[in-house]
């Protein structure tokens, strides 16, 4: 079975998802002033790495942790009725000659409605715990919007770029370290509970 693969590959991609903060707010409030003459901002950029903040974060460390633990809480429940569902293959494979060509027909399409069944079964799992890290997800993007706010203020950067869209940074522009830093000391845990994911984020096949 894949179940371990899909689940834990699942889990880190939708860890590493786009995570997308707005400039302060003030900036907003700019905007929406009626139209007059500004003069033009020197652009201030500062570079993040989402996925490192992901990978290691304490926060981000025990999402992945909780996947693991899921995905092997169905490994082991879902092992038995792949384990006996495969002896039930081979019995039939061996008798396929010999039976008669209706009673054939019936229990293939009995074997194959089976096998649908603990495939979707799986499937429901899978989804359940990828809703799971959406939500978990949410909530650390909760909690990680003010504080890369904050450093921009400190810094005085007006564009925020995800480390991925560089090609070169140095490293006083990259506040990555620090965004972990100050995360760690606002959130260390957060409860990844199976749910089913938002509309249209099911997994395909």
């Amino acid at each position: 079975m894949t179940f371990t693969r899909a689940a834990q590959a699942a889990g880190i991609a939708l860890l590493a998802a786009p995570l997308f903060w707005a400039a302060p707010a003030a900036a907003q409030a700019q905007n929406n002033k009626p139209a007059q003459a500004q003069p033009m901002t020197t652009p201030k950029i500062l570079v993040v790495n989402r996925e490192a903040i992901l990978r290691f974060s304490k926060v981000g460390q025990d999402i992945v942790r909780q996947v693991n633990d899921y995905t092997k809480a169905a490994e082991k429940e879902f092992k038995g009725q792949g384990d006996s569902l495969r002896k039930q293959g081979e019995s039939l494979q061996q008798q396929i000659a010999i039976l008669a060509p209706d009673v054939k027909a019936k229990r293939i399409a009995d074997f194959e409605g089976k096998q649908r069944a603990l495939q979707s079964k799986v499937q429901q799992r899978q989804e359940l715990i990828q809703g799971g890290v959406i939500k978990a997800r949410e909530q650390v993007e909760k909690a990680l919007g003010p504080i890369i706010q904050g450093i921009m203020q400190e810094r005085g950067g007006n564009i925020l770029l995800d480390r991925s869209a560089v090609v070169f940074a140095t490293g006083d522009i990259d506040i990555t370290r620090l965004a972990v830093q100050r995360l760690d000391q606002k959130m260390t845990k957060v409860k990844v509970e199976l749910t089913a994911p938002p509309a249209g984020a099911q997994q395909g096949g």
